[in-house]
């Protein structure tokens, strides 16, 4: 069954834009990694001082998404990448989910 991961981000009102382009110019590397499916950043509702995010990734199954963490294209994604403490309201939150019913 597939596994959904999602991290959640408050990003601070008006940095949206700044946001997205982080998100639009990095190489995340995912295409090349066995058991990916697929990615999407959502952008939320307006909260009081920013808007919610999510990025969501669908996996062939969990060990998978493991793999995925202890994998080179892992390192390369997040090489380089700076703390954007000036766009974010506080760090990221990862919520893993396997798979319990599919239709399509």
């Amino acid at each position: 069954m597939t596994c959904l991961t999602m991290n959640r981000f408050v990003v601070l009102a008006g940095r949206e834009e700044a946001f997205e382009e982080v998100w639009r110019s990095r190489d995340s590397h995912l295409k090349s990694v066995d058991g990916f499916l697929s990615f999407h950043l959502m952008k939320g509702p307006g909260i009081e001082g920013g808007r919610l995010y999510a990025s969501h990734t669908l996996w062939r199954d969990r060990a998978a998404f493991e793999a995925w963490t202890k994998s080179d294209a892992f390192r390369a994604a997040h090489s380089g990448v700076r703390p954007q403490s000036d766009l974010y309201a506080g760090p990221p939150v990862l919520e893993v989910y396997d798979s319990v019913q599919e239709l399509s």
